[in-house]
């Protein structure tokens, strides 16, 4: 059933991908990103020139996922112009890399708006329309550095996307008597493919980084990023987690996973999340509240 579909962070990475895909699987998909007529506007036009030649409905619409009055104005046109909504993807995040200590407050603080607010934004602004149709998905792009490996340098990123994840969990028991479902995706850490680490974010405090950098940390930052990639096969492909979300959003109604694993390195997250999201289960058994962890069928 074609669907319209909107994909926050969608200029490039994962978003770019995942809109593209879902668009080839007939949906109607929205490609958010913000400055569609600045420096976003050659990604705009890419994607209209790629939406007319392989003949799919994908679009642009100007949303950045840190400004309430841009997501709701976003979200509104996207209602307007369909009627409806019926999946929100949630992807948009950037990445940071350094010593957390050479990190200032506001840039820790930055992070979180990024990875973690931004999601209540588009879910307050989005919500309403998919509680009033009884029907919904949200999918979440989280990261297997919340519960797998965690290698050092990278704890603003870590840490924004551990707090994203755990609101994913907590928004998932609230909103399926709302019939709307919620599947939380996991990457692994992909070295190629995307913007993430040639993108990222570094420490405004650079005396207290060289500290490490030219201290006793001296060479960790290359060994992590050089372990990383090597622990990725060589045949690792970024678009399979914009054809995991394709399959989620093509699953039928009350069949979705709760969770999914994208990881060619293995670095644990799929052991770890299994184990938690057991222990989730059990706990809502125990206190009478197990209908929360399926979706209901609403009529709207």
């Amino acid at each position: 059933m074609k669907q319209v579909i909107v994909v926050t962070g969608a200029s490039s990475g994962f978003g770019a991908l995942t809109a593209r895909a879902l668009a080839h699987a007939g949906h109607t998909v929205y490609a958010t990103m913000r400055e569609t007529e600045g420096r976003n506007a050659p990604q705009v036009a890419e994607v209209a020139r790629y939406a007319a030649q392989h003949g799919v409905d994908l679009r642009t619409v100007e949303l950045d996922v840190a400004a309430d009055a841009s997501v709701n104005a976003g979200i509104a046109r996207i209602i307007a112009d369909n009627g409806r909504l019926d999946v929100v993807v949630h992807n948009a995040g950037h990445m940071s890399f350094g010593p957390a200590e050479a990190f200032t407050p506001e840039q820790f603080a930055q992070l979180y708006d990024i990875n973690v607010l931004s999601t209540q934004r588009v879910n307050r602004a989005a919500l309403p329309q998919l509680r009033k149709q009884g029907r919904g998905l949200v999918v979440w792009v989280s990261s297997s550095s919340t519960r797998g490996g965690t290698p050092p340098y990278l704890s603003p990123y870590f840490a924004a996307k551990a707090a994203m994840d755990s609101l994913a969990v907590s928004y998932a028991s609230e909103l399926t008597r709302w019939g709307i479902e919620t599947s939380i995706v996991v990457p692994g850490a992909f070295t190629k493919g995307t913007n993430h680490f040639a993108h990222s974010g570094a420490p405004a405090d650079t005396a207290r980084a060289d500290e490490y950098n030219e201290g006793p940390y001296a060479g960790v930052p290359d060994k992590a990023l050089q372990g990383l990639a090597a622990l990725e096969p060589a045949d690792a492909d970024v678009a399979e987690v914009a054809k995991a979300i394709v399959t989620v959003v093509d699953t039928p109604f009350g069949q979705r996973p709760f969770r999914v694993h994208i990881d060619p390195s293995q670095d644990g997250a799929e052991i770890v999340n299994g184990v938690a999201d057991r222990v989730r289960a059990e706990m809502f058994r125990r206190i009478g509240l197990e209908d929360l962890l399926k979706p209901r069928m609403v009529v709207a």
